[in-house]
């Protein structure tokens, strides 16, 4: 009889291993959305030492079409979860250790939505309107308000700094699954396996 990774044979589960995988649209939802915040990341942090040129402007549209894009993408991705819940936590894991994982994954979502959402209310009191891919103008959600939009540029930085946080504790939470527990938390989210 074949077995499955996290199965012995008969179809029984080892201790602390999960038959479950992620389905292939939650695997892609993640993996899309981990290079779109990484590019954004490291896209903000460049464009934002640059002086006033096209270039700039180039790159303000980019990052900003990419945070609209995310910020769409993480409403599906509620959306799926909602609809088909996630594989249980390895039966290994402590009460604490749970915890944290649900507050991290919860932190995450909440950024992913925060975040762009504080770019565009920044874009909107700055006075600068954001057309989704050059094509399709997103209405402003204030008005215009320099003293408001200095404010939400300091905000949308620091839930930046804090997401950058939050995406290093999940890899080091991910590679301490996979290399210290040796279990598939790590492997249930990686594609075409």
């Amino acid at each position: 009889m074949r077995t499955t990774a996290g199965m012995r044979r008969g179809g029984v589960p080892r201790p602390g291993i999960s038959a479950e995988r992620y389905s292939t649209p939650a695997i892609v939802l993640h993996w899309v959305m981990a290079l779109l915040v990484l590019g954004l990341l490291a896209i903000g942090l460049y464009m934002t030492g640059l002086r006033l040129s096209p270039e700039k402007l180039q790159l303000y549209s980019w990052h900003k079409w990419a945070g609209v894009t995310v910020f769409l993408l993480a409403i599906v991705r509620v959306a799926w979860r909602l609809v088909r819940r996630p594989p249980a936590l390895p039966s290994h894991m402590s009460g604490p250790a749970r915890l944290a994982a649900h507050a991290g994954h919860g932190l995450l979502y909440l950024l992913l939505f925060a975040i762009p959402l504080s770019g565009w209310l920044m874009s909107s009191a700055k006075g600068f309107q954001t057309v989704w891919f050059g094509v399709l103008p997103l209405p402003d959600l204030i008005g215009k308000d320099r003293d408001l939009g200095d404010l939400l540029q300091t905000v949308h930085w620091y839930l930046n700094l804090l997401l950058m946080a939050a995406v290093a504790a999940h890899v080091a939470a991910a590679l301490k699954h996979h290399f210290l527990d040796r279990d598939d938390v790590l492997k249930r989210m990686l594609p075409g396996r």
